[in-house]
């Protein structure tokens, strides 16, 4: 039998109504959306259409403030190396970020230092959350751009994005959030967040991969500048020929995310708080790592001391599907860089587990996940 999946944040299933919409635009609608100049072309436009809109729903956005790319890491290489190549005089040559993020934003703004742009990478508190008193000190009248992700992809800590914008719109700062792992687990509103620029993929929402999405809000000052070149697909942001069936599949993921919401939300936060509950009074010892409170339903980063997280997921593999922390960071002998990021002593955050839940986690798969890991635990501990 196959081991039980509890790592969604890594990717999710593609949930078989999205596959069901995106089946006839791998066969009988082949269209070029580009192509308008016969029924096959309209036809791939219209269903493009559709999906951006869909998608702008799901934001609380415009429909022309949608852009689709390949996935979340080009949608951040595209926010902000396309702002900071937007001002040839370097006026605003600043940008923030957190030490938490993911390497698609800590690596982009390092390559921007290539170009004469200051970084700074503030820390986070031990549960994971940005001081907000650190950000206030660390923005000026330079600063061009913050970048700090709405949920943790390892903790699924939530910053407070909302209170972070009001804090730029202060020295006139553009604000980028990654919300790769909070779309369909909380509400994702552009609005309510106050950012300018939001990026996440298809294939974290029960969606296709090879496909995301870059919002970009629709404002004179923001003139972002496109860092691929051969075509003015995209509104001029992202040439090359847009794939009609993944875009397809992404606007029917984010439909579904809209709907279902509510009761993926409860769901999962009823199950994480029993899995944690069940964990914690078998294993004393256990460790959670973030804030309990601010965080995406479905998600826990665990730890027992001196049980490495490695050694866990590997003893676990043929009952359960789990990871040491970020998949583009698999197999990589180093802690977590979040968890240490948080000040966890490495020792302790060599220990580090996530197990992340989703939509197709049902109750049964949660009693089983608590024995295998507890006895999991038990037998790495005893033998150490």
């Amino acid at each position: 039998m196959k081991p039980i999946y509890l790592d969604y944040q890594a990717t999710t299933p593609v949930d078989p109504r999205v596959i069901s919409a995106m089946q006839q635009h791998w066969m009988d609608e082949f269209g070029n959306p580009h192509s308008q100049g016969h029924q096959f072309g309209w036809r791939a436009r219209q269903a493009t259409e559709y999906a951006r809109s869909n998608v702008a729903d799901f934001l609380s956005a415009d429909d022309d403030e949608v852009i689709f790319v390949s996935g979340a890491t080009e949608s951040c290489n595209l926010a902000i190396r396309g702002l900071a190549a937007s001002d040839p005089s370097n006026d605003r040559n600043h940008i923030i970020t957190l030490a938490t993020e993911h390497p698609a934003v800590l690596e982009t703004a390092q390559y921007l230092k290539h170009f004469d742009f200051r970084v700074d990478v503030l820390t986070v508190e031990r549960d994971g959350l940005l001081d907000l008193d650190m950000l206030r000190a660390a923005l000026s009248e330079q600063t061009l751009l913050v970048s700090i992700m709405l949920a943790n992809n390892e903790t699924g800590v939530i910053q407070p994005v909302a209170e972070i914008s009001s804090l730029c719109r202060e020295v006139g700062a553009f604000v980028h959030t990654d919300a790769t792992q909070a779309g369909g687990r909380i509400r994702v509103d552009v609005n309510e967040l106050g950012v300018d620029l939001l990026s996440f993929s298809g294939h974290k929402i029960y969606g296709p991969k090879g496909v995301g999405v870059l919002y970009v809000r629709r404002c004179p000052e923001l003139n972002l500048v496109p860092i691929m070149t051969g075509g003015s697909q995209e509104y001029g942001l992202r040439p090359g020929t847009v794939a009609v069936p993944l875009v397809v599949g992404m606007g029917e993921a984010c439909a579904l995310a809209n709907k279902q919401l509510p009761r993926d939300a409860s769901r999962l936060a009823n199950f994480t708080q029993r899995l944690l509950a069940e964990l914690k009074e078998k294993l004393p010892e256990l460790v959670t790592f973030g804030n309990l409170e601010q965080r995406i339903p479905g998600s826990l980063s665990l730890g027992v001391p001196e049980v490495l997280g490695e050694n866990l997921v590997g003893a676990v593999a043929t009952e359960l599907a789990i990871s040491t922390g970020a998949a583009c960071a698999s197999g990589s002998p180093d802690p977590s860089h979040v968890l240490l990021a948080m000040g966890i002593e490495p020792e302790l955050a060599a220990t580090g587990v996530r197990v992340s839940l989703g939509r197709f986690t049902t109750d049964d798969e949660i009693s089983t996940a608590s024995k295998s890991l507890h006895q999991a635990f038990w037998k790495l501990s005893k033998g150490r």
